[in-house]
């Protein structure tokens, strides 16, 4: 599972970042770079949360 979910969240990430690119270079147009970035910000957010969590303090205690 969390194999997916940082999949997921690293394909949002990419969504974040490759369309300011691409607009750069003419490929994509303002608009879809919007919805691209629009997207990439939700499956970033609903998705890296999860796997991101940092162990409780009285986890890295027992350590």
């Amino acid at each position: 599972m969390k194999k997916l979910l940082t999949t997921i969240s690293y394909t949002g990430l990419a969504f974040t970042f490759l369309p300011s690119i691409l607009v750069l270079k003419g490929v994509v147009t303002l608009q879809n770079h919007f919805w691209l970035m629009g997207v990439g910000m939700i499956l970033w957010f609903a998705s890296a949360p999860f796997w991101m969590r940092s162990k409780s303090l009285d986890e890295t205690e027992e350590e």
